[in-house]
């Protein structure tokens, strides 16, 4: 299973389970599978939504912040790679 990394967490709002990820290289879709590791997370999950400035989108690209629903607690500076 080969993996690119296509981020970081800049952000993590726990009541609602969002983390704010800065897409540095490639794309990230809805669908894609991510693999979210930092010092004290190391998770799997399928990309299910995905918002940019409050609204829904199916795809990001490099340059852009996005929210994300995660299934787990992410922490600032995770990295964040789509599953190949």
């Amino acid at each position: 299973m080969s993996e690119q990394r296509v981020g970081r967490v800049t952000h993590y709002f726990g009541h609602i389970h969002v983390a704010a990820v800065e897409v540095t290289e490639g794309t990230l879709s809805i669908g894609d599978t991510i693999h979210i590791k930092g010092h004290t997370s190391d998770f799997t999950q399928t990309v299910d939504s995905m918002q940019l400035d409050g609204q829904d989108i199916d795809q990001a690209t490099a340059g852009q912040d996005v929210g994300i629903v995660v299934a787990d607690h992410v922490r600032e500076h995770d990295v964040v790679y789509k599953v190949l």
